[in-house]
């Protein structure tokens, strides 16, 4: 790996309003670009807006939905990155044939290519389907980067395999915090009132972004899915209202310690840059210890217990 400086965005996004969502994309691009990255990750479904997506038919959601590659939005954004001479990574919904869609992400690369990432484990609507690979891929900035789309890489194996596949940097887009849960322990709603006036009591929407709903409850798993797997780890989110919940944002970009380098809790729309020192990846923690793996323990691994449920059943239950 080379050194590379990265940046992660937060960002709201207008629920179904591709043109307005893809001006805001664009002007986020070119505020990190001029920063001197080399690739800048905005959140899953930024271009198409996401909870909301619950609520569509599936003819609306047919009409939002596009084809990947070959569709607008990925055309757009390889124009963009071109012009850039960046890496830019998207989320949208992806029309797949029939009433079948998938929650899908892409990396558009200036030489050209553009990298597709289904989400394995959906729930967003009951036509977007689950995807059933993983990616991994080069990139033109010197390292190789692994794609996992939010619910994801709260999966262990998940990020494991990615690890094993040889990613260096994994990409990690999100719409979180702030969600609806029956669990006590687990992040709950912000109010939007206290969203709405965020710059009349800035303090109030800190605390909510900064606490166990926003960034205390991510710093209890993201960083070790970088420590653990030797990885440096790119986590953009949305921030903002997203249809009935208020998102927490938090972008950060984190080394293969769990160290954060960069960071935000800024109430709205944000960029962070971080330099990645590839020196750091050779003695890792979590390299040394993949280096001491026995994979023939670990065969019950891929064994079903019987207790396996679906995404888009277990979400609803969180």
């Amino acid at each position: 790996m080379r050194d590379a400086r990265v940046a992660s965005v937060q960002m709201e996004s207008t629920a179904g309003d591709k043109a307005a969502n893809f001006a805001r994309v664009e002007a986020l691009a070119r505020e990190a670009a001029a920063k001197g990255v080399v690739l800048t990750l905005f959140p899953e479904c930024c271009l198409t807006g996401y909870w909301f997506l619950r609520r569509l038919t599936v003819p609306q959601l047919a009409a939002l939905a596009e084809p990947v590659p070959g569709g607008p939005s990925c055309e757009r954004l390889l124009a963009l990155s071109a012009r850039l001479g960046t890496s830019l990574g998207a989320g949208l919904v992806e029309s797949a044939g029939g009433d079948v869609f998938h929650n899908t992400y892409v990396v558009a690369m200036p030489d050209g290519r553009l990298v597709r990432h289904r989400k394995l484990h959906a729930f967003e609507h009951p036509a977007i389907h689950a995807g059933t690979e993983f990616t991994v891929f080069d990139t033109p900035h010197g390292f190789r980067a692994g794609l996992l789309i939010c619910y994801d890489n709260n999966i262990v194996e998940n990020v494991r395999v990615t690890a094993l596949r040889g990613a260096e940097v994994l990409l990690a887009p999100h719409q979180t915090g702030g969600c609806r849960t029956t669990n006590p322990h687990l992040m709950g709603l912000v109010e939007r009132r206290v969203w709405d006036e965020r710059h009349e009591n800035p303090e109030a929407i800190e605390r909510e972004l900064r606490g166990e709903k926003g960034r205390a409850w991510l710093l209890r798993w993201l960083p070790s899915r970088a420590h653990d797997n030797g990885l440096f780890l790119v986590f953009s989110n949305g921030v903002g209202v997203d249809d009935d919940e208020v998102r927490t944002g938090n972008a950060m970009i984190l080394d293969p310690y769990g160290r954060i380098l960069a960071e935000t809790w800024k109430a709205g729309d944000d960029v962070v840059v971080a330099d990645l020192d590839a020196s750091l990846l050779e003695k890792a923690t979590g390299r040394l210890w993949m280096r001491a793996r026995r994979p023939g323990l670990y065969g019950e691994l891929a064994v079903p217990t019987g207790q396996e449920r679906d995404a888009h059943e277990l979400k609803y239950e969180e």
